[in-house]
């Protein structure tokens, strides 16, 4: 990307980075050709952003009469504290996998390419949930027309394989160079796991392309039961050249599997905050979730816009300096905070 871009194009296009909602994609790409500065040395990005709008917009609009055209209607919305996509090559075991750890109905199947649409189902982890979408299998000659739109909202990934195949490295090795050839990129590094965390946040030269997708990837050695192999894993890991966040598991046994809850819980570094009002008790049974670094205002807006529009002030109890403090929407909050939101 151009260095030479105001902060108002930086200001919509951190805006359309962080969309989930396929409309709200359309409104930052829109803002960001309002703002970006127009001369030859942007020309590229603006031919871009043009193409993603017509792109959008037809979805949007959905398919046209007599027309076979994929469209929105392949985007799950986002739902629960992350959207986590199931990757993988043809028999895989990822939707038993889903199956397992959702209680879905996903079709599963001794044939290559059983799951043909996206289907959502949520994971429970202590008193979260984590939607998981089972996607359609990828090879190496094929891969859905529709599937880096399904992957707009994720947070992240599980990249499920066979280690039973003696092709899986391959399998994998297509998955990655198909995806990175689209612009996603399977991440080792998780904001929550990476020892290293300027590994994490220092990355300005990898995200000069507002289009490119990071997704922190945990790999799932499913089917462990038929290659017990303890050194399977790390074997994987050496021939593929990554270190990807690596289970061992089984959808037959259910072994390895109450450890990805976990996994995504910290990887993503997730924070949840309980809500009350004034003179009542906190409703501890569905908190609010944001990541490391939200804020007051940021649950405000999970609450409700308007809340958030009109915040003058809320008292905490967690991380303030004393229990029931005065906080400003700036305020970071921390895991099992409580929240009292006071608007105008």
């Amino acid at each position: 990307m151009p260095t030479n871009v105001t902060p108002e194009y930086k200001k919509a296009e951190q805006a359309f980075r962080q969309a989930r909602e396929p409309r709200d994609r359309l409104a930052g790409l829109r803002e960001m050709l309002r703002t970006i500065p127009k001369h030859k040395g942007t020309e590229n990005l603006q031919a871009d952003i043009k193409t993603r709008i017509k792109q959008l917009t037809e979805e949007l609009a959905g398919p046209k009469k007599g027309a076979n055209r994929a469209g929105v209607q392949y985007t799950v919305r986002a739902e629960g504290a992350a959207q986590v996509s199931l990757l993988g090559a043809p028999n895989s075991g990822k939707s038993s996998l889903h199956v397992r750890l959702t209680g879905s109905h996903a079709d599963t199947g001794p044939y290559p390419f059983t799951t043909k649409l996206p289907l959502p189902g949520m994971l429970p982890y202590e008193d979260v949930h984590f939607q998981l979408v089972d996607l359609p299998p990828i090879s190496a000659d094929f891969m859905e027309p529709w599937f880096i739109n399904a992957l707009q909202p994720a947070d992240a990934a599980l990249l499920v394989i066979d280690v039973s195949d003696p092709e899986c490295v391959e399998h994998v090795q297509a998955i990655v160079e198909r995806l990175a050839h689209k612009k996603v990129i399977l991440d080792e590094r998780w904001p929550g796991l990476t020892a290293d965390a300027t590994q994490v946040v220092d990355r300005e030269d990898e995200l000069d392309d507002p289009f490119q997708i990071h997704l922190p990837t945990i790999l799932i050695a499913n089917k462990s039961d038929l290659d017990p192999d303890p050194e399977e894993v790390k074997v994987l890991e050496e021939l593929l050249g990554v270190r990807f966040p690596a289970v061992a598991t089984s959808a037959m046994s259910g072994q390895g599997l109450d450890q990805i809850g976990p996994l995504l819980f910290n990887g993503l570094e997730i924070v949840r905050v309980y809500t009350k009002a004034p003179g009542k008790t906190a409703d501890t049974d569905r908190p609010f979730t944001v990541r490391r670094g939200g804020t007051v205002h940021d649950v405000a807006r999970l609450v409700h816009k308007d809340i958030a529009g009109t915040l003058k002030f809320a008292r905490v109890w967690g991380s303030g300096q004393f229990d029931g403090q005065q906080v400003g929407p700036d305020h970071l909050l921390g895991d099992g905070d409580v929240l009292e939101l006071h608007a105008q």
